[in-house]
């Protein structure tokens, strides 16, 4: 496993395709005051990776007021992703990690056996990012059931002027 991106650690950026095949770099989110909420799922349609998102969806409108961006990150392919974003309403970018570099590169690689050597079970996880595209959160599942704490996550995206890091797994 890479070394772990831990709160304080400036976010490694990225270029992935989304849904409909533009390249999307982390730093096209980033910007004056902009929060940005990378959530990384692993399988599409599971309970808990459809919660998750649909828990950002239905925030959508607080974290537009607090200037927070989702970003979200799949291991599933760029079809699967524009199913699963249309089937639920997202409207955020969900982006496809087809290599699985940005699981590798943030440590979120579980030990289990699987199709990908090299990264072979990704792991749910959250990261949220200051404008400056430094991690002040980080929340990765301890197993299938786990889910983040929404509301804790909220108040540390609603916190101004504040760095505050947060590790939480």
């Amino acid at each position: 496993m890479s070394s772990e991106i831990k709160p304080g650690d400036k976010a490694i950026n990225f270029t992935l395709p989304d849904i409909n095949m533009n390249p999307r770099k982390l730093t096209d989110f980033l910007g004056t005051g902009q929060k940005v909420i990378l959530a990384f799922s692993i399988n599409d349609f599971t309970s808990k990776c459809t919660k998750e998102v649909c828990e950002f969806r239905d925030s959508m409108s607080r974290l537009i007021d607090l200037n927070a961006q989702v970003v979200g990150i799949s291991a599933n392919d760029v079809f699967a992703n524009a199913d699963f974003v249309e089937k639920n309403r997202l409207c955020f970018p969900v982006l496809w990690d087809y290599k699985r570099q940005v699981f590798k590169n943030y440590g979120l690689c579980g030990t289990k056996r699987g199709e990908y050597n090299d990264c072979p079970y990704p792991l749910r996880s959250i990261f949220i990012l200051d404008s400056d595209g430094v991690v002040n959160y980080r929340w990765i599942s301890n197993g299938r059931d786990s889910e983040p704490d929404y509301t804790m996550m909220q108040k540390l995206i609603q916190e101004t002027g504040e760095t505050r890091a947060v590790l939480a797994t």
